[in-house]
């Protein structure tokens, strides 16, 4: 007898968007939603990068009502009464990571093992997104703005997805002067950035398609040359309806 297939690998980075910087646009929430096959998927929100930050809760909830999916958040500055993280997010079909300090939410998140579930959420299939650090935190290394004084290379992410990334690409002016620059000198490796807005679509560890929730974000793959970065446009998917002339 044949074995089961494997479970379809997804990961959904933003490089900005989302329920929470565009909550009158749901169309890269949507999109992330539509890869489970579910009428109401089941998703997990996880703001460990801002602290847990209520407002940011409430944001949430208050995009995903019941009709559109089961919700619920992994909370690791709160007594929730949960102590095994791992039976809750493995049953999920969305785990969805928030933005904020990547720096603190790794070290977080190691402490507490969730760095090991949500590679086993991965690999048995749950889809896992987020936006600015909830992007960049697949991936082997980064640009963050965590450490204070400006955007740095941090070189310790989960590593689902290899290479490098940057968020907010268009939103943040010292963001593409720096992430060129790092990746120029060797102090990130090559990688992919993101404008806000803009999604790279993981499949794996390969990208499948950008997707966009206005028609000028863009995604972008940057690698080094000699001593240089090069920038390679990539193209976008726009998710809205395109107007007529």
């Amino acid at each position: 007898m044949a074995g089961a297939a494997a479970p379809i690998r997804h990961i959904v980075a933003m490089g900005g968007g989302g329920f929470s910087e565009e909550p009158e646009t749901p169309l890269l929430d949507d999109f992330v939603l539509g890869l489970t096959g579910h009428a109401r998927p089941r998703v997990c929100f996880v703001p460990t990068a801002s602290g847990d930050a209520q407002r940011y809760l409430d944001k949430f909830y208050a995009a995903f009502p019941d009709e559109r999916a089961q919700t619920t958040h992994l909370s690791l500055f709160r007594d929730v009464g949960i102590s095994d993280w791992e039976p809750v997010l493995l049953d999920q079909h969305v785990i969805y990571v928030g933005g904020g300090s990547t720096v603190n939410m790794l070290a977080i998140w190691r402490a507490h093992g969730i760095d090991r579930v949500l590679r086993a959420a991965w690999e048995a299939g749950v889809v896992l997104a987020g936006i600015s650090a909830g992007m960049v935190c697949w991936f082997e290394a980064c640009l963050t703005d965590s450490f204070g004084g400006g955007p740095a290379p941090l070189l310790d992410g989960l590593g689902l997805i290899p290479g490098s990334a940057c968020p907010h690409y268009d939103a943040e002016p010292e963001r593409r002067p720096a992430y060129q620059r790092f990746i120029a000198e060797g102090a990130l490796p090559a990688g992919f950035a993101a404008d806000d807005g803009a999604a790279l679509h993981f499949v794996g560890a390969t990208l499948a398609e950008v997707v966009a929730s206005r028609p000028d974000a863009r995604a972008y793959r940057v690698h080094r040359e000699g001593d240089r970065a090069v920038e390679e446009p990539l193209p976008a998917r726009y998710l809205g309806a395109v107007a007529q002339a």
